[in-house]
């Protein structure tokens, strides 16, 4: 925890235009980084209390490296957000990073539903400035709290030029992760995130320093239009349903009732599906919702065509990415098309 609590140099500093350094834009949201324990009595901590603001001031070093200003859009704890807030934020963040006086943008955010958050903007900003998401595992006046030194790596990749043309990131302790692939592992451990091939980079010396940069579509190369979606406060509703030994195909039936235009099916192994369960999605497809087939085993790849007959019952297949983003990813493809065929070259592509 030293960078955060000691006076760090300045390495590798970044210049913006004119000599100055580079403007970051920090929009707080809640979370445990800004969660207290002493804000409550009735349970562990209480989440999303400490504004942005606050949040900046105990880490002073970050006005070596950028210069920083911050805005509230909400305080909450993440296991609240919703589609309808995220648009907002992700709308906010288009609306920063398309000012001049701008040069990236970081939000503070919750880790219960970062992950969700985060691809929602990767999909969407239509910018090659940074975008980074952040958040912490432990309150901000925890012993050996984790986000003061996450809140100071996560300018450092904002501020830097390297981060640029990468669409939204995660920082998480030192590692830089791309938005569409990483998750949280843990429950509580401060490294609670990874992803499966791997972060895209690491921070090392207070510099962040890049292997690879991500394979899918995203920003302005997205198949997604955040302009289209002007008139929307919503995306269509997608609900997710984990299969497990024994589950009645009325569950789905009854998911269905509940007006969903799509199912992310979170299948065993690679993406499989009981008999019962598949004669039910049947049902379902026939009724107009569009079904993705994804697995409930924590990485892998549910591919088109290999346990389940996909062209035959008219399911998308999720490739490798997870129930929950794939949720995020149908409901941003319902919104534009319910087409199976866009909507699996969508996956195949994002």
């Amino acid at each position: 925890m030293a960078d955060a609590t000691a006076a760090a140099p300045v390495v590798e500093p970044v210049v913006g235009p004119g000599g100055s350094l580079p403007h970051v834009v920090v929009v707080g949201t809640g979370g445990t980084i800004a969660g207290s324990s002493a804000a409550t009595t009735a349970k562990h901590y209480e989440a999303g209390v400490v504004t942005v603001e606050d949040l900046l001031a105990a880490v002073p070093q970050v006005g070596e490296l950028a210069a920083v200003t911050c805005e509230q859009l909400c305080q909450i704890d993440s296991v609240e957000m919703d589609l309808p807030l995220q648009l907002r934020l992700v709308r906010r963040v288009a609306e920063l990073t398309d000012r001049e006086d701008v040069d990236a943008v970081l939000v503070t955010h919750g880790t219960d539903t970062l992950e969700e958050s985060a691809y929602l903007l990767h999909l969407l900003v239509p910018s090659d400035k940074p975008v980074v998401v952040v958040g912490a595992m432990r309150p901000a006046d925890a012993p050996g709290a984790d986000g003061p030194s996450n809140l100071l790596n996560a300018v450092r990749v904002a501020a830097h030029p390297s981060s640029r043309g990468l669409g939204t990131l995660v920082v998480a302790g030192e590692e830089i992760h791309s938005a569409r692939d990483v998750r949280k592992e843990h429950t509580s451990r401060v490294d609670a995130f990874g992803s499966l091939n791997g972060p895209l980079g690491e921070v090392a010396g207070g510099v962040p320093r890049y292997a690879h940069g991500p394979s899918r579509l995203h920003g302005r190369a997205s198949a997604f239009d955040l302009e289209a979606l002007a008139g929307l406060d919503d995306l269509p509703p997608v609900e997710v349903l984990v299969t497990r030994a024994g589950l009645p195909g009325s569950i789905v039936d009854a998911v269905v009732a509940t007006g969903a235009r799509g199912l992310v099916h979170v299948g065993p192994g690679a993406g499989n599906i009981p008999e019962g369960v598949a004669r039910a999605l049947d049902r379902a497809r026939a009724a107009g919702v569009v079904v993705v087939r994804s697995t409930r085993v924590a990485w892998g790849t549910v591919a088109r065509g290999g346990a389940v007959d996909d062209a035959g019952h008219d399911f998308v297949a999720a490739g490798d990415l997870g129930p929950y983003k794939a949720r995020v990813l149908l409901a941003l493809a319902l919104a534009v098309t319910d087409d199976t065929a866009r909507i699996q070259e969508a996956f195949d592509t994002h």
